[in-house]
């Protein structure tokens, strides 16, 4: 089993061999070809932009911008009042802040790394203080560590979007011309969800489609069994095709508890009964309808 190290034990790895976090640039690393480390991927059979982007390995990880820069005798002043502020939404783990300073000056670099013990506690710390006013001139921009990889990502220069043809899309009731008649079920066990045609001649059903960590809490079918959609922490997605279920679209709603189909398929209706905790987040709304 490959050994997992937590942030404390890389930051003490890297003091040992006197390496500098700060100066690192994470996107030129890179893992050897062929060489997993004994982690299966769960999309090993999506390519790259099938991902659901859902899930990450830092997943409990905020990042915390515009703190006020500080000297030296200040930052324990500063910590103080930074874990005071997180630590009423979850449980920090230990030596889970951290947060930069400059070689040179000894200064605060303006931002902080928290590490809380599930990624559901790091959501509500972002939902609640992202644009907290610590005082006039320190208002805070949180976001998830997982998301800098996108930020980066993001041009300098505006450039327009490109436009792609028109390619027609595959029949997603190519079910229905089964030679058979038979209809589709979709069970789950562990942590493995199956797609299976049903045959009540067959002593065992025909499979159609497998596969591992589907979703993070259970899947629904449409009403006229068009789409087949999951749920995660971040949302909802939609599912179908032909052959195989290919995503179709993502539906961004964090912490969903249900989902519901109107009978045409039309509209998507998503519901969670999280209640936002920040008084100027009360016109956030918990259902959500999608076309």
């Amino acid at each position: 089993m490959a050994e997992v190290m937590s942030m404390d034990d890389i930051r003490s790895e890297a003091a040992r061999l006197n390496i500098d976090l700060s100066s690192i640039d994470w996107n030129s690393v890179r893992v050897p070809p062929g060489q997993d480390f004994g982690i299966k991927s769960d999309d090993e059979d999506l390519n790259e932009e099938d991902s659901l982007e859902f899930d990450g390995g830092f997943g409990n990880v905020i990042i915390v911008d515009n703190l006020p820069v500080v000297a030296k005798e200040k930052f324990e002043k500063l910590e103080g009042v930074v874990r005071k502020i997180y630590s009423q939404i979850g449980v920090i783990k230990e030596n889970g802040l951290w947060m930069p300073v400059e070689e040179d000056t000894g200064k605060t670099r303006g931002y902080c790394f928290i590490e809380y013990n599930t990624p559901q506690e790091a959501e509500l710390a972002k939902e609640k203080t992202n644009g907290y006013k610590l005082d006039r001139a320190h208002i805070f921009a949180v976001n998830m560590f997982d998301e800098i990889d996108k930020f980066m990502k993001v041009p300098d220069e505006w450039a327009p979007p490109e436009i792609k043809p028109y390619t027609p899309g595959e029949n997603l009731q190519h079910w229905l011309t089964d030679e058979k008649g038979r209809d589709q079920f979709v069970i789950r066990a562990g942590s493995d969800t199956e797609v299976l045609w049903n045959d009540a001649r067959q002593v065992k059903a025909d499979p159609v489609y497998k596969r591992p960590f589907w979703t993070e809490s259970f899947v629904q079918w449409s009403p006229l069994g068009t789409y087949l959609a999951t749920v995660h922490r971040q949302g909802a997605a939609v599912w179908g095709g032909a052959s195989t279920f290919n995503r179709l679209m993502r539906y961004a709603h964090p912490q969903v508890k249900l989902i519901d189909f109107s009978p045409g398929e039309k509209y998507l209706v998503t519901y969670s009964s999280h209640e936002p905790s920040n008084p100027r987040d009360t016109h956030v709304r918990n259902l959500y309808t999608f076309v």
